[in-house]
């Protein structure tokens, strides 16, 4: 065997479902290996940690290739929410918890959760309009610094 991975720093950019819980899992699975794990939500990733929208997060289905649907079929109307409720359904049979409280569960690791300057000046977005799990609004050299000895993962 090489080398033990002590650290992994996971870059969340995608505000859909899909984009959002590989993240979440790997952190989870990395805190139960007792790996230290930061998060750093940047430009849609960070509705996964945002008040207004993390309890809304739906899946892509307009050029999903992973759906294997035609671009046409994802693009009716109400398609987003059927695919999101089959998987939650289907997630929820493997226990695997909603993104709100899958946030919260990794945060009580001890997990680092973070917001990116950049992405939340751009969204004119504060502290104040994230979730409370989320530490601080960082600069992409904070994240550098933060994750310095470790491995970076983006997903």
């Amino acid at each position: 065997m090489g080398d033990t991975i002590e650290k992994v720093s996971i870059i969340v950019s995608k505000g859909s479902l899909e984009g959002i819980y590989p993240a979440l899992i790997m952190a989870n699975g990395a805190r139960a290996e007792g790996i230290e794990a930061n998060l750093f939500f940047t430009f849609f990733g960070l509705d996964a940690v945002s008040k207004r929208y993390h309890e809304h997060i739906k899946v892509a289905t307009v050029g999903n290739p992973g759906l294997h649907l035609a671009t046409l079929i994802g693009g009716l109307p109400g398609m987003p929410r059927l695919m999101t409720r089959y998987l939650e359904r289907k997630m929820d049979k493997l226990d695997i918890p909603p993104i709100p409280e899958f946030i919260e569960m990794i945060a009580d690791t001890g997990a680092g959760l973070y917001g990116c300057k950049a992405s939340c000046d751009l969204f004119d977005l504060t502290k104040d309009d994230l979730v409370p799990q989320v530490q601080d609004i960082i600069t992409v050299g904070d994240f550098y610094q933060l994750a310095a000895g470790g491995q970076i993962i983006y997903t």
